[in-house]
């Protein structure tokens, strides 16, 4: 669905306004949530926490499809958002200290950059097939297909490593909720460094909220709806690169990763301005930096976090990153219908950007 569900939105009868309003609620779902749910991963078995997660998004899609219309698609963004928070943080606590219990943490950003990128190959796929599939049975065959893969990813829940057992003073940790999630938050409060990281990763997570627009920029530059998921399929090529490449690039200096980020600002203001195919590709190139750093200020914040309240002080990255994207959605809200959407992709490069000062100073860490 990824490709062409704000298409099936428009197509709906859904207007710019309503659209950016869905993201916003998708979002505000999501960051309400996120700290709590990170929480609970804590405190509970990691794996099932990512099993309802799972339940939840199959959910979410079948709303969609069953009510295609503004409420029915704010009810599918709501279930998305509980879904979402509860896999954010969780799923990336669960990697690390599985490596972390096998002595190789320094392991993480390689394998959880391979890790994004196998996931946005299987976008990039899902992506290109939403062509045919439109073709085939339009929005209704796109949508049950993509049914049926959330359904598969449920089942590769189970096989996830189990969590290390966690032990304090010889006996596993069972801290209450409200004793977990205080823990989460003071022990990134007292951390500079680790304040810095969250707030690093947050905004660079913000930012990659953009391709929830780039269908409306393809369709803008006069792209037909089967050409639409063609174009974002890029995108996802350059995230993929990316993400892979995290192992490479996590030991670079923070003026490098800085660097990096400023490059990626000014080519995805010019790729958004340009459109086209030659466009999209100077995206792609852009939203891969940004996969990759994204990745790699991660991984520097998961090496100062406590294993005990890991999941939730990486929910509290999530939260900013909800926050970051609620505005820019509300950016959208605003000024979507007057104007082009190219336009406002290309003025949000600028406070991105300006966000390379801080990967400069937050990856010292």
């Amino acid at each position: 669905m990824f490709g062409v569900y704000a298409l099936l939105f428009e197509d709906s009868g859904v207007d710019a306004t309503g659209i950016a309003i869905l993201f916003a609620l998708w979002s505000v779902v999501s960051f309400a949530a996120e700290i709590p749910s990170g929480a609970l991963a804590d405190i509970l078995p990691k794996r099932l926490v990512l099993a309802v997660s799972a339940v939840l998004y199959t959910a979410g899609f079948t709303v969609w499809l069953t009510w295609p219309v503004f409420a029915g698609f704010a009810v599918g963004f709501v279930v998305w958002g509980l879904a979402s928070s509860l896999q954010s943080g969780t799923v990336e606590s669960l990697v690390y200290e599985a490596l972390d219990g096998l002595g190789r943490a320094a392991d993480y950003p390689r394998i959880w950059g391979w890790a994004h990128a196998g996931a946005h190959g299987c976008t990039l796929v899902g992506t290109v097939l939403a062509t045919p599939l439109y073709d085939v049975g339009g929005y209704a065959a796109v949508g049950w297909v993509s049914v049926a893969i959330t359904i598969g990813n449920g089942l590769l829940v189970a096989a996830l490593p189990r969590e290390p057992r966690r032990r304090r003073d010889g006996e596993r940790t069972k801290a209450g909720f409200g004793t977990t999630l205080r823990s989460g938050v003071a022990s990134v409060a007292r951390d500079r460094a680790s304040r810095r990281l969250v707030v690093v990763t947050a905004l660079l997570t913000g930012f990659l909220a953009y391709d929830e627009f780039f269908p409306l920029v393809a369709r803008e530059g006069g792209a037909s709806t089967t050409e639409v998921p063609l174009l974002v399929a890029i995108t996802v090529v350059g995230q993929a690169v990316g993400a892979a490449l995290a192992g490479r690039t996590a030991a670079v200096s923070a003026t490098t990763l800085s660097t990096a980020v400023l490059g990626a600002a000014v080519v995805l203001a010019a790729g958004a301005l340009w459109g086209g195919y030659g466009g999209f590709v100077a995206i792609a190139v852009g939203y891969g930096v940004l996969a990759d750093v994204t990745v790699v200020t991660e991984a520097r914040l998961q090496d100062r976090l406590d294993s005990d309240v890991r999941a939730t002080g990486l929910s509290l990255a999530g939260f900013g990153g909800e926050t970051s994207a609620v505005a820019i959605y509300a950016i959208f809200a605003v000024a979507g219908d007057a104007v082009p959407t190219a336009i406002l992709l290309a003025a949000l490069s600028v406070p991105l950007a300006a966000t390379a000062l801080l990967v400069r100073t937050a990856a010292r860490a």
